[in-house]
């Protein structure tokens, strides 16, 4: 491989490189830990607490504000996302802002910022925010008090897992406020309780069978029959729901649902055998738990929620008001139990509880059910079935300890606002970018997989090309994987609005959380910086943009079918080329008047439609994206070549890369035209110089520069090849051939 230094660019080279790592994912900058106050002015008094007219002075950290009616203080009002983990479905934050009294129970919710794709387009946000208000009016005292259930809300068909997630973080935010003391005020007097602490203990070890397990109450269960949850569904006046039972016969089975904590030794060892047991502690932190779930009958309690959005929405464990939903990375399947007399059952998972969620085996908890039915059209009805577990007081030791802890007030007035005693974030609570990196461990190493293979065609491209067949498998392999995977799956599609938020984060406030909440499209716009200086645009226009894959492998299936393709003349090809930097330099300019505006316009980019959504989507968007892949099927990339704002983003810092890695030969562009012509996106010139703003690296060209039987002047070198090894045999000098004569010793001689 020959490199040519391109110019000395250094300076610009870094600035970019900086500021492309850190243009990432989402429109809005509100990401991090905090943001109340910038929240808090979208959000009127009166939406929280009825008759309220104004916000107290924010404080405390996380921060919550006093809410008053005249000099009277209603409550508090706070954002979910400053005490909780808010991921989801689209893997980033939901911000809402609750209004809670002092006694804990939820006033006013209010809905702020969410980049939920199916509730941004696909269901009204309206009927979301109607399932969350049955929060409102719940008393979250009593369940942080351990005295109540967390409340469950109203499922909305299709948005499930967003709706869980809201819900789940204002009720674990609501907890977390209300445990740390901040909603009662100051002037309380420290007093000491005894108390018992139970330790798990590990010297028990010797493996069990199913039935004392079962026996015992190591492992229980939960039956329900299709008929007693038809009934359920009917009592709860859920009348279209009871009408749709599952399977025909009430006495069939609905499900048997078994839990047990395998991280206890004996359990553990009983259920997984000695070498599963030993493979999960080797997964374990010290004090970390895992939990076995399993069920039969005709409802499946992992649902196919966890596949799209990674989250198990038909199970929740619960614990002292706080609830956890259990994401695809805490989960592993088992085939079947390893102890004898165990039951052959449909679906067994091994759920390891995260560090994050303050989980105590030996205290007491629940594996909630939710059964779904659907009911009227898209409507879903849902109850929740709970399965206690208590665990047998010989797998854990007794101490007494003595704490100390708050007690009655003493001077303190009730007019006082209580946000004026400031509490330390809870202990141990990474922060929350920290968190959804640990979440996509397993998407991220894909990701990084995917990024190094693509560099080792990138540097070893000589090679390949040579290789004609092999280079069309690899680039289509890819190119499947960059649409399926990275963007149909993970949702990883890059867009101009990371590049225009960056600017205004730059304008307004800079955070680094901002940025590092979307890992995938974190780790790709890295890449894509550093593409930029070896490569330019071409990475990630030409391998790694999900639409961009999708147009060449639809106009790939276009050319097998025969549809013809439209050569665009030259001339108006090249006057074609600046639209795209129109529309991205009228963003730009937009985006410094409103963010909310160019987001809309930036809309140009069919990506969520095509990609985040897959075509979910009202008409209009869907008829525009398909419009633009109807006309790539006859004009290969249209859109990449005249419309797309991030290619022309990409392309600007692209000129500064530092190295020349497509060859050229001094016959290119004078006399043959070939790679220009036959270029995929007809970006080289005439003259055949390539146009590096339009290059999407297909190196379709460097197969020809390699190729002694299409490239003229490899041709030439051939032919010149070939003469000269004809004339240096014997027999184009007019020698005879040598003839093998043997000896009488054995020997074989030649002579001419």
């Amino acid at each position: 491989m020959e490199f040519t230094w391109k110019r000395p660019a250094w300076l610009l080279s870094i600035l970019w490189l900086a500021a492309i790592c850190l243009s990432v994912t989402i429109a809005s900058p509100a990401m991090a830990d905090g943001q109340l106050p910038t929240f808090l002015e979208k959000v009127q008094p009166s939406e929280l607490f009825e008759g309220a007219d104004r916000f107290g002075e924010v404080e405390g950290d996380p921060p919550i504000a006093p809410v008053y009616r005249g000099d009277e203080l209603l409550g508090y009002a706070y954002l979910n996302s400053d005490f909780t983990s808010s991921i989801g479905y689209s893997g980033k934050p939901i911000h809402i802002v609750v209004g809670i009294e002092r006694s804990g129970i939820i006033r006013g919710i209010k809905l702020v910022d969410h980049k939920e794709p199916i509730v941004l387009i696909g269901i009204p946000e309206k009927d979301v925010v109607a399932g969350l208000n049955s929060i409102i009016g719940k008393d979250m005292g009593r369940v942080a008090a351990g005295q109540e259930r967390p409340p469950q809300v109203d499922i909305v068909s299709g948005a499930t897992v967003t709706i869980l997630v809201m819900s789940d973080s204002v009720v674990r935010s609501a907890v977390a406020l209300i445990r740390s003391n901040r909603l009662s005020g100051e002037g309380v007097v420290a007093t000491v309780a005894v108390t018992e602490k139970r330790t798990l203990d590990l010297s028990k070890t010797e493996a069990s069978d199913w039935q004392t397990l079962l026996g015992d109450g190591s492992i229980r269960s939960l039956r329900l029959t299709v008929g007693e949850v038809s009934q359920a569904f009917a009592d709860a006046g859920h009348a279209e729901a009871a009408k749709k039972p599952e399977t025909p016969q009430p006495g069939d089975r609905f499900i048997d649902l078994y839990i047990a904590p395998v991280s206890v030794p004996v359990i553990g060892k009983t259920l997984l055998g000695e070498v599963g047991y030993q493979r999960l502690q080797s997964r374990l932190k010290p004090g970390q738990s895992a939990l076995l779930v399993a069920g039969d009958g005709a409802y499946s309690f992992k649902g196919s929620g966890y596949v799209r959005g990674g989250i198990f929405d038909r199970i929740e464990l619960l614990q002292n008001g706080q609830g956890l939903r259990f994401r695809d990375r805490n989960h592993t399947r088992i085939s079947a139990f390893s102890t004898d007399g165990a039951p052959r059952l449909r679906e067994i998972a091994l759920f390891v509880v995260p560090t994050d969620f303050q989980f105590d085996v030996t205290e007491p908890f629940e594996l909630q059910l939710l059964a779904q039915r659907s009911t009227v059209a898209r409507d879903k009805a849902a109850i929740a079935f709970n399965l206690g577990y208590t665990l047998p007081s010989s797998y854990y030791t007794v101490t007494r300890v003595e704490t100390p802890v708050a007690a009655a007030r003493t001077d303190a007035s009730a007019e006082e606002p209580a946000a004026a005693t400031r509490t330390e974030p809870l202990p141990d609570a990474p922060p929350l970018w920290v968190s959804i990196w640990d979440m996509n461990r397993v998407t991220m190493a894909i990701t990084v997989a995917a990024l190094l293979v693509l560099t080792g065609i990138f540097f070893f491209q000589d090679w390949l090309v040579k290789r004609p067949k092999l280079f069309a498998w690899v680039r289509t392999s890819y190119l499947v994987f960059t649409l399926v995977w990275l963007g149909w799956y993970a949702n990883a599609q890059l867009s101009v609005v990371n590049v225009l938020t960056f600017i205004n984060s730059l304008v307004t406030s800079f955070r680094w959380e901002f940025f590092l909440a979307a890992p995938l499209i974190f780790i790709l716009w890295a890449a894509v910086a550093a593409g930029l200086l070896f490569w330019g645009r071409g990475p990630f226009c030409g391998w790694l943009c999900p639409f961009g894959a999708l147009q060449e492998l639809l106009n790939k299936v276009a050319v097998k079918l025969k549809i013809p393709q439209v050569k665009v003349p030259w001339g108006l090809h090249e006057r074609l080329w600046p639209i795209k930097y129109i529309i991205f330099l009228g963003l730009f300019g937009l985006s410094f008047y409103s963010m909310a505006y160019a987001e809309i316009l930036a809309e140009v980019e069919p990506f969520k439609t095509a990609i985040i959504l897959k075509f979910a989507r009202e008409w209009p968007f869907v008829i525009f994206a398909l419009t633009l892949l109807a006309a790539g099927l006859f004009i290969e990339r249209f859109y990449c070549r005249y419309l797309c704002p991030l290619g022309a983003a990409l392309a600007i810092p692209g000129r500064i890369r530092m190295f020349e890695w497509l060859k050229r030969w001094p016959e290119c562009g004078t006399p043959c035209q070939r790679c220009a012509k036959e270029c995929p996106v007809q970006s080289i010139h005439p003259e055949g110089q390539i146009n590096v703003n339009e290059c999407i690296y297909c190196m379709h060209c460097q197969e020809l520069y390699h190729d002694d039987h299409r490239c003229p002047h490899m041709i030439q070198v051939r032919l010149k090849r070939e003469k000269f090894m004809a004339l240096s045999t014997p027999a184009s000098r007019g020698e005879s051939p040598p003839r093998t004569v043997v000896t009488h010793n054995g020997e074989a001689i030649k002579k001419t």
